[in-house]
């Protein structure tokens, strides 16, 4: 049952085996002995859904901006192909024999399901069947855990990190702690807080991201030496947004400035100073990180920004103001990253990691946008560009792959513990 659960959903032989059957049973319906007319009237309908599915996700994507990213090539062909697919199925079930009509009844949720599937695996968000079925993966962290000896492997685990003085209603909290940090006399590391996107939650940086293979890989290479990673809530819920700002919709900003720093002195053994601390984030956790990063140069002398949008938003432009800013157009734009990097120009030691996917057009003109504003306000930056991906949890593993070394360097991770 483990094996099973823990199936891959983003390639080997699960994806192959039903993208196979779907295309076989498709083909299936496909092949019909029909009278020149028939045929004419068959195929004018599948080009008719497909190119609906298409337009569809186009007004969905470009123009109504409904998901806040424009959906990917890939994207866009799986529901085009999904549209066609379920017109060709249903046609069967109309003036056909027994068996075909059967075969069409059974193709219609393979379809879906093969499309989800298609579509899970171009985003990365289920990575296998336990994480699609939203079963946990990891429990409670004990602090006071320690590795066998010669291990290179970091501890996972939920930890509640208390909104003493922000008061906001965060969910659990996770944490990975490298191997050296496992140990009765650990090294002072450096730390990393990394914010996940909205929707989601933390868990979602170890799940959809696998930051933690990514990591243990690392301290494998270097005396099981990493910094270590707290991944607070910023959110409150999947649903919400509070922008990471102190407004009616929660303080955020104080949670993860005030509350989350304290309780990381207060049980970690990490840097003191600035340039031992980074914040990173991906998607909207992106936005937060730029944002929180250049308001707070005495807390954190790193930025690693994963696709972040160029203003914290939450609907139009009109709703994100009234419900984040009481109605104030001034206070919005103060809290966009480019008006906070010039306000405090200029930095004295503060690097700034932009990455995001080459496909990902809007996001990828954003980044050049924050960039050039870091640079002009005298931060050190660099921007790392995902060949082949988007707006996906692809993108940020690409990203973290080749930043970890960069992160390890500005923020002092030690040679050796």
């Amino acid at each position: 049952m483990t094996d099973l659960l823990d199936t891959s959903l983003l390639a080997g032989p699960f994806l192959l085996g039903l993208y196979a059957l779907t295309g076989v049973v498709v083909v299936v319906l496909a092949l019909r002995r029909l009278s020149i007319r028939r045929a004419l009237v068959f195929l004018a309908g599948v080009a008719a859904a497909a190119v609906s599915g298409w337009v569809l996700v186009w007004l969905l994507s470009d123009v109504w901006d409904v998901f806040g990213v424009s959906m990917s090539l890939p994207t866009r062909v799986w529901v085009t192909a999904l549209f066609a697919a379920l017109v060709l199925a249903v046609t069967n079930l109309i003036g056909s024999t027994r068996w075909r009509r059967t075969v069409a009844v059974a193709a219609i949720p393979l379809i879906l399901l093969c499309t989800a599937a298609g579509i899970n695996a171009e985003f990365g968000e289920y990575p296998t069947l336990r994480i699609a079925l939203g079963l946990p993966l990891y429990g409670s962290l004990d602090l006071m855990q320690r590795a066998p000896v010669g291990s290179t492997g970091g501890a996972i685990g939920k930890v509640t990190i208390p909104a003493s003085t922000s008061g906001f209603a965060a969910r659990p909290a996770f944490v990975y702690l490298p191997a050296a940090a496992l140990v009765d006399r650990p090294p002072i590391l450096p730390v990393v807080e990394m914010l996940s996107g909205q929707p989601g939650s933390p868990s979602d940086v170890f799940t959809s991201d696998r930051l933690a293979e990514i990591l243990d890989a690392y301290a494998a290479a270097h005396h099981g030496l990493t910094p270590i990673i707290v991944v607070p809530d910023q959110l409150g819920a999947p649903d919400r947004n509070p922008m990471c700002v102190d407004s009616p919709l929660g303080n955020a900003a104080t949670y993860l400035t005030v509350d989350v720093p304290a309780w990381i002195r207060s049980h970690l053994a990490v840097a003191a100073a600035p340039t031992g601390w980074a914040i990173a984030g991906f998607s909207q956790g992106g936005t937060c990180s730029i944002q929180l990063g250049a308001a707070h140069p005495e807390l954190y002398g790193t930025i690693f920004d994963i696709s972040g949008e160029i203003a914290p938003k939450s609907g139009s432009p009109d709703h994100t103001i009234q419900i984040g800013f009481d109605g104030s157009a001034a206070a919005y734009a103060a809290a966009a990253p480019t008006a906070i990097l010039a306000a405090h120009a200029p930095y004295a030691a503060l690097h700034i990691i932009f990455a995001v996917g080459a496909d990902d057009a809007r996001y990828l003109a954003w980044a050049h946008t924050l960039e050039t504003a870091a640079r002009r306000a005298g931060a050190t930056t660099e921007l790392i560009v995902s060949p082949g991906t988007a707006h996906d949890w692809h993108t940020v593993i690409y990203a973290w792959t080749r930043a970890l070394p960069v992160i390890a360097t500005t923020t002092g991770l030690p040679a050796s513990p």
